[in-house]
């Protein structure tokens, strides 16, 4: 029987609406005196991340991009590092419509709930405020880690869930970090492609358009369960 359902965030849960240019941010630190240009500047987000991150936690912008300068070796002063966070207002995580609604369809059905991310959890917690009632757990690398990749960010949202893999279905838009992982690991998987567009794979047990409908196969395997 099924007890427990695991959500991916990016591209699932929540998107950004308006991505921030890095090319921008990019240019104003060059014109600051900070020789960052923007591959140099994607290269070590992205380390930052997946890497410093599941050790560090860091708590908002101005710190996590005081450890992206360090690694590119500048020693970013306070203001440069807050017109940087000024730079990502309302550029930040906001849910889909359809979010809420699959929640509240998964309390219904009385299963566990949880994220699984790799993203930096302030990145979406405004995001997430108005459903975090119907989330038992919010696993980012920091809590686990590790970036999502390895197979311990998922075996510990379980041990915290208290669920076994086979009582578990994973949903989420990455057929590699989401799908085939988790199928690995024990685990159902459903591939959301939001986009409609035909697509064929072996490894889901499901591939749906929206997260009403991924509830609803949820609902149907439980019922054929019973």
């Amino acid at each position: 029987m099924l007890r427990a359902i695991l959500f991916d965030l990016d591209g699932t849960l929540a998107y950004v609406r308006e991505p921030v240019n890095l090319d921008e941010v990019s240019a104003y630190l060059i014109r600051n005196g900070y020789e960052v240009y923007p591959q140099a500047l994607k290269a070590a987000l992205l380390f930052v991340s997946m890497i410093d991150y599941p050790k560090m936690g860091f708590k908002d912008i101005k710190s996590y991009y005081r450890q992206v300068l360090l690694r590119l070796g500048f020693h970013a002063d306070e203001k440069t590092l807050a017109r940087i966070a000024r730079h990502y207002e309302g550029h930040m995580y906001v849910l889909y419509p359809d979010a809420e609604k699959a929640l509240v369809m998964a309390k219904q059905m009385g299963l566990k709930t949880a994220i699984v991310t790799s993203i930096a959890k302030f990145w979406f917690e405004d995001a997430v405020r108005p459903v975090e009632r119907y989330l038992d757990v919010i696993m980012t690398g920091y809590e686990a880690g590790c970036e999502k990749s390895n197979p311990r960010m998922y075996e510990r949202t379980l041990k915290l869930l208290d669920v076994r893999p086979s009582e578990t279905v994973m949903v989420g838009d990455d057929l590699d970090l989401d799908i085939i992982l988790p199928k690995k690991l024990g685990m159902s998987a459903i591939l959301l492609n939001r986009s409609g567009t035909h697509e064929e794979s072996p490894y889901p047990d499901a591939i749906v358009r929206n997260l009403v409908e991924a509830m609803e196969i949820v609902r149907s395997w439980i019922n054929a369960e019973r």
